[in-house]
């Protein structure tokens, strides 16, 4: 069967008989594995344009029993200039590899391909503040696979949260129970054997996460072009979803991972 889709590339990898395999994730399979004899040293040809990673681009692909094989290509857009930038490329690198680790095969998911879109453009004119952009995309992320924490409740007593009473005030996150606790809760597990020591994913941020996370889900990615969490803020919100969306999700570390969580205060965070 003939078909054709848009999507936008993750990577390559090298198959044999000097083919590649590309993994897109397009707009009506999902994420998907297209093999291919285009490669980027063919010379700048529309389909070996639109088979670098960081491109949006619209793809002919025959499609057999499950594989997918590619016709034609040619590029939407390209964002390959974000690696003008180091530390904006590396910061959009970690966006896409999480998003590619998130994402399960074969599963059609508009949403986050609108989502990686915006996140991209946003990236592109942003100056500074790349990682408060990455926090966004990631709440974001979690919100359109359905996994987003519990901020309305304790997820362990149930009792509710309320906006007015508690605004500006921390509230405690517990990862295994999938969202915050409430003070009596986080003090009964503090008290249990064991609990609340390093590793036990439990954490007590010195800001308003709910505030924050509530936040980044009303407002779109482009907001936080002007917007900047302070460094501390920032770091630490991160640690804590990336430790969620690992527990969630199975992800262990990334190739791109280092410039987020080891120079997030040098480069432009």
């Amino acid at each position: 069967m003939y078909t054709d889709t848009d999507g936008i590339v993750f990577r390559q990898v090298k198959a044999p008989a000097g083919r590649r395999m590309v993994l897109i994730l397009t707009r009506k399979y999902g994420k998907i594995s297209v093999g291919t004899s285009v490669t980027e040293g063919k010379g700048r040809t529309k389909a070996a344009l639109a088979v670098r990673p960081f491109t949006y681009g619209r793809y002919d692909l025959f499609v057999n029993r499950g594989y997918y094989d590619l016709n034609s290509a040619e590029v939407k857009k390209s964002y390959y200039s974000l690696g003008e930038d180091l530390d904006k490329y590396m910061y959009a690198s970690f966006a896409l590899e999480l998003a590619e680790k998130m994402l399960p095969e074969e599963a059609p998911q508009p949403a986050m391909l609108d989502l990686i879109l915006a996140f991209l453009a946003s990236m592109e004119r942003k100056k500074t503040g790349y990682l408060t952009t990455v926090l966004a995309f990631e709440v974001k992320a979690l919100s359109i696979m359905g996994s987003l924490p519990d901020l309305k409740e304790c997820c362990v007593c149930g009792k509710r949260r309320s906006p007015e009473k508690h605004k500006g005030q921390p509230a405690a996150v517990s990862i295994p129970d999938g969202g915050i606790i409430c003070r009596d809760c986080l003090k009964k597990k503090e008290a249990e054997s064991g609990y609340n020591r390093p590793g036990q994913l439990i954490y007590t941020p010195k800001f308003d996460i709910v505030n924050i996370i509530m936040y980044f889900l009303k407002k779109p990615v482009s907001a936080f072009e002007s917007v900047m969490l302070d460094d501390s803020t920032a770091r630490e919100l991160q640690r804590i979803i990336r430790e969620y969306i690992s527990y969630y999700f199975d992800i262990g570390s990334l190739k791109s991972e280092a410039i987020i969580t080891g120079q997030a205060g040098t480069c432009g965070q």
